[in-house]
């Protein structure tokens, strides 16, 4: 199926100059949603919930630094504060002072989040966040990537994957296969599969390895506590790289949880192996938190709904 192209395209300018790509899609005036996306993607990883979301919403989605459009960081520019820089840039570029939106990120999109809990810019817009296949901290140890012991060697040789400086190459059967493997559920469907690998291939390298290291030393618990929106969680039950250990510890910590849905058989990229439901789950948000067109917040806010 051939990818719904953006009404509009614009470059944010993050805190240290660098300049992060952004493509709305949808009508002006619809409710509001930003999509971060995780790492070694782009925002065609959302090509399923853009497609669906942009016949009634307006949906925001951007590359982060050094992946897609979005150009390398400079010496330094890999950080967690960084990538709640560059959301603030973001949703000071496309939504009026005020304006609300529903925020889902994934995997590192959902940690852009959960580092920007505390900045004016997220408190300002967010009316809700879902935050997919994701974890604030700990991520060597939890990782089950690796079919070993835990320990202090698997979350050596963990890292070392995770920062590792290989090139990824040209997409193969033996590499979807890998791909499969690490990041997606055993029953995922071959287009799907091809999707991602095609989609985590063309990250840059040296984003790869610099986010990499990034996320192996992870720590973003007071971000979670921190993040004090109406908060779901998605996670997939056999997801290798943020196993569901993480996400009911995310459901646990933050102070607005509305509860956690664990997608059975489901992988690390859920909203590519489940999209149907991710998608239904950010409307839900924007129907309960996005207040009616011409409505106050009260009036416009339904209530949240019961912890799965």
């Amino acid at each position: 199926m051939s990818r719904l192209l953006p009404v509009r395209e614009l470059m944010a300018v993050s805190a240290d100059g660098s300049r992060i790509h952004v493509e709305v899609h949808g009508q002006d005036g619809a409710p509001a949603v930003v999509l971060a996306h995780g790492w070694t993607c782009n925002t065609r990883f959302w090509d399923a919930q853009i497609r669906d979301l942009a016949v009634d919403h307006r949906v925001i989605a951007y590359d982060q630094r050094g992946h897609g459009t979005s150009p390398e960081a400079g010496r330094g520019g890999y950080t967690t504060d960084a990538l709640a820089d560059d959301l603030e840039a973001v949703l000071a570029a496309t939504l009026a002072p005020g304006e609300k939106a529903v925020l889902a990120g994934h995997s590192m999109g959902g940690m852009t989040i959960m580092s920007a809990s505390r900045r004016a810019g997220l408190r300002e817009h967010a009316a809700a966040v879902l935050l997919c296949s994701t974890g604030s901290s700990r991520l060597l140890a939890e990782s089950l990537v690796l079919p070993m012991r835990p320990g202090a060697v698997r979350t050596r040789m963990t890292r070392a994957i995770l920062g590792a400086r290989a090139p990824l190459g040209p997409v193969t059967p033996v590499s979807r296969r890998i791909l499969k493997y690490a990041t997606m559920g055993a029953g995922s469907a071959p287009d799907r599969v091809d999707a991602c690998a095609r989609i985590v291939h063309a990250c840059p390298r040296a984003a790869r390895v610099a986010w990499g290291h990034v996320l192996a030393d992870l720590d973003l618990e007071e971000g979670v506590r921190e993040l004090r929106v109406p908060t779901a969680v998605i996670a997939g039950t056999d997801d290798r790289l943020t196993p569901p250990v993480l996400a009911r510890a995310l459901a646990a910590a933050l102070p607005d949880c509305l509860g956690l849905t664990e997608l059975t058989g489901m992988g690390h990229m859920t909203p590519v192996e489940a999209p149907e439901i991710v998608t239904a789950k950010i409307r839900e948000l924007v129907t309960t938190y996005l207040p009616v067109r011409g409505t106050t917040d009260a009036e416009g806010v339904s209530g949240k709904e019961e912890v799965v």
